[in-house]
């Protein structure tokens, strides 16, 4: 991997790799990372809600982040601190903080894989928003899986006789917030370097969830200040890798590979949390894998002209 420090100042994007299927094959593998990332870090995070409120938990997640990346630009990149698009960087990071907050409240109420498989809609909620945000065009097919993956979406929150209500949609919002994020991602990756991205990424979660510690924070133990720490440390990771995977590969290429995620999802939901998936879990989960793997494989999105 190139070091952001030895790229030419006007060209953050020889950072990424050229294209072809030597690019679109680093795209995947960083999804793939990414994906294993995430669960670790969601897992984590469910861990940590049982003593802690979301926001002292997302804070802390944040505050790691921020800590990790902008010491170690201080120390090797300082210019990098400095984004070309600093209004899109804000609104990308305030998009993560709507995607944590309204997936640590879906963490209490909902089993963990369910929550799983309800926010990795996003890559098909990707598609739909290509077309608007990246001038994208959709086939029929495409389309198609997009409300394939919204009915998997459903089977899954309307199990055990879940009512429709505000709860309801926090992980829908979360999944939302999520989509856009990733198309953010996507667009800064030819204005800014991945290392400028990443800082960025935690600075409004880290500024907005603050200012609540005075009214809601818990003393934290020491042994959950470790656990809150690691949450941190596999949030720079997991926010690295998808940088690398949307500058690799376009974002219809790499985003159905974070339904790997959901494998990931099943196991730590049983092992770790003592949760077997329901019939109707399955089922949900099964849509919303096929509607991204038949958005993979169908005709590719082509950019407007």
């Amino acid at each position: 991997m190139t070091h952001p420090a030895s790229a030419k100042e006007d060209r953050p994007e020889v950072l990424l790799l050229p294209g072809g299927q030597a690019s679109i094959t680093a795209g995947v593998l960083w999804m793939l990372a990414t994906t294993l990332l995430f669960v670790c870090q969601d897992s984590t995070s469910r861990i940590l809600l049982a003593s802690y409120p979301p926001t002292e938990v997302a804070f802390a997640r944040y505050f790691v982040h921020i800590l990790l990346v902008a010491s170690f630009l201080a120390w090797r990149a300082p210019r990098l601190m400095v984004s070309r698009r600093p209004i899109l960087q804000m609104l990308r990071s305030t998009l993560l903080l709507g995607t944590t907050l309204f997936g640590l409240l879906a963490l209490k109420i909902m089993p963990f894989l369910d929550f799983s498989a309800v926010v990795w809609v996003a890559p098909v909620l990707v598609t739909a928003l290509s077309v608007v945000i990246l001038g994208e065009k959709v086939s029929w097919r495409g389309w198609l899986s997009v409300f394939i993956g919204l009915a998997g979406v459903w089977v899954i929150v309307a199990e055990g006789g879940i009512h429709i209500s505000a709860l309801m949609l926090f992980p829908l919002l979360a999944a939302l917030c999520n989509a856009l994020y990733q198309i953010a991602t996507r667009v800064l990756h030819t204005s800014d370097a991945p290392l400028t991205t990443l800082f960025y990424t935690a600075l409004v979660g880290a500024i907005f969830c603050a200012a609540f510690l005075p009214f809601v924070g818990v003393a934290p133990r020491p042994a959950d200040l470790a656990l809150m720490a690691f949450l941190g440390s596999l949030g720079v990771a997991s926010h690295f890798c998808m940088i690398r995977a949307f500058a690799a590969a376009p974002a219809n290429v790499v985003a159905p590979f974070g339904y790997t995620a959901l494998l990931w999802a099943t196991l730590f939901s049983v092992v770790i949390f003592a949760e077997i998936p329901g019939v109707r879990t399955m089922i949900g989960t099964g849509l919303i894998v096929a509607a991204g793997l038949s958005i993979f494989l169908g005709p590719r999105s082509r950019r407007s002209t």
